[in-house]
């Protein structure tokens, strides 16, 4: 049988990619131009940027990914940089219409579907909160980020910020490690594991402490 809150095939992981990008499709229609040029979590984007780079991800395929890499050095900031300027719009609604037209494409440039659905559901959040919106994915969801961040650095350092810490999810199955302990809503765990100390708020535990501290001593983890 299989457990509860999991989402089990490649399958299941982009029907939730598709669901989390229309979510925040709908979220975004009719901001001001104020709140697109808002900062998102992501502090050197923009709401504006971070939808660009969003359309960009879901966008690029595998070889074209590779060769943007390539000419970047395997500087991740200057691909990103570049692939975001490629899909951003001349206005805010130029740049909303080419995210929606890619709501139900592909997850991302790798089969790493998970991570993909990490991008989607951390990029998201790093736009809502700043903005005053709320939205809780299906802990399903939050779920397999959480266990596919745990597993490794992959898109972000996400491994590495919760080494030596036991985790544990308020809101779901999620837990792993040892050591002190990081507890909370599992999309917030998903949040500090992507670097986002605002995500530090919601956690609670002697682990709390510690991951503060990292990100604040600007431990690379996005």
């Amino acid at each position: 049988m299989a457990e509860p809150h999991v989402l089990e095939t490649r399958e299941a992981l982009e029907r939730a990619i598709h669901v989390e990008r229309s979510a925040l499709a709908q979220d975004i229609t009719g901001l001001s131009e104020a709140q697109w040029a808002k900062a998102s979590l992501c502090e050197r984007w923009t709401v504006e940027e971070v939808v660009a780079h969003l359309t960009a991800g879901a966008s690029t395929r595998m070889w074209r990914w590779l060769l943007s890499m390539l000419a970047a050095r395997f500087d991740s900031d200057l691909h990103n940089d570049r692939r975001l300027a490629k899909h951003r719009g001349a206005t805010p609604e130029e740049t909303l219409r080419r995210f929606r037209e890619v709501v139900a494409g592909p997850a991302g440039p790798t089969g790493h579907t998970a991570a993909w659905l990490g991008e989607i559901v951390v990029h998201s959040e790093g736009i809502r909160r700043p903005l005053g919106l709320v939205r809780t994915p299906p802990v399903a969801t939050t779920t397999a980020v959480a266990r596919f961040f745990a597993s490794r650095d992959f898109t972000v350092a996400s491994n590495t910020a919760i080494a030596g810490l036991r985790v544990e999810a308020t809101d779901g199955p999620f837990s792993t490690g040892s050591g002190d302990l990081l507890r909370g809503p599992t999309l917030s765990l998903v949040m500090g594991m992507a670097g986002r100390a605002a995500a530090c708020e919601d956690l609670e535990g002697d682990g709390a402490a510690v991951l503060r501290a990292r990100l604040s001593s600007g431990q690379r983890t996005s």
